[in-house]
């Protein structure tokens, strides 16, 4: 797939999670909030899949980097110099919750997923900015 259309796609899914999020908050204190916390989960797995996905792809086109994991490539994408050291802590901190969203079914685990949304979201969005910005220019 084309890096640009994995561009594309990487904005699109980040501007739903964050109003999917939004939209839980809203919710907080009602009966639909497990409904939408539950919703944002999903959206949070698939916006880091395609983030992860979408990373691969510029590493590969803009520095011949051909990271094979998540991790790895957001390990490659902070050597490369777009994260910051803390930045990249919080990312391989979000895959470690990626991967325990199919354990969301205990109260616990789905609440602090969510409640680290508030911390993936905006380095998400940096992590966009970035490539972004470079693809850019």
């Amino acid at each position: 797939m084309a890096l640009k259309k994995r561009i594309e796609d990487f904005e699109k899914a980040v501007k739903r999670l964050k109003n999917a999020y939004e939209q839980t908050l809203k919710h907080k204190e009602d009966e639909y909030y497990t409904f939408f916390r539950d919703s944002t989960i999903q959206r949070f797995e698939f916006t880091v899949e395609i983030m992860w996905k979408t990373l691969k792809s510029f590493l590969y086109e803009y520095a011949g980097i051909d990271c094979k994991s998540p991790k790895g490539c957001i390990r490659d994408f902070f050597s490369a110099g777009y994260l910051t050291e803390e930045e990249s802590t919080n990312l391989l901190e979000m895959i470690d919750d990626r991967n325990m969203t199919s354990h969301t079914y205990h109260e616990k685990v789905a609440e602090k997923i969510f409640k680290d949304l508030q911390i993936y979201l905006p380095i998400i969005e940096k992590v966009k900015d970035r490539i972004k910005e470079k693809v850019n220019k």
